[in-house]
């Protein structure tokens, strides 16, 4: 679980991630789902871009999402939405406390 202090640090680091993943008309497939993982391993923190012709509600799909990726919901803006999920493993972004 992500404290509101974590939320606002992480908020401000998505701000510096590029978009790389896009959900269309689609939606949640999953070669995607297996995408966003290993995105999610990979980086911890990602920006996923839901395009006009997606039917499903924003809010919706990222629950969806995060649920099926055990990811935690940052931030959705626009037509975006911000998952973190730590790699337990090897931590690339240290929270504060």
């Amino acid at each position: 679980m992500v404290t509101p202090k974590q939320k606002a640090f992480l908020k401000s680091k998505a701000q510096k991630v590029d978009c790389k993943f896009q959900i269309g008309k689609n939606e949640i497939t999953p070669e995607l789902l297996d995408m966003l993982n290993k995105a999610l391993v990979a980086h911890e923190l990602i920006k996923v871009h839901v395009l006009k012709n997606a039917t499903t509600p924003l809010k919706e799909l990222a629950l969806d999402l995060a649920g099926a990726l055990r990811a935690e919901i940052i931030q959705t803006i626009g037509k975006q939405i911000v998952l973190y999920k730590p790699n337990l493993r090897e931590r690339k972004i240290i929270l504060p406390e």
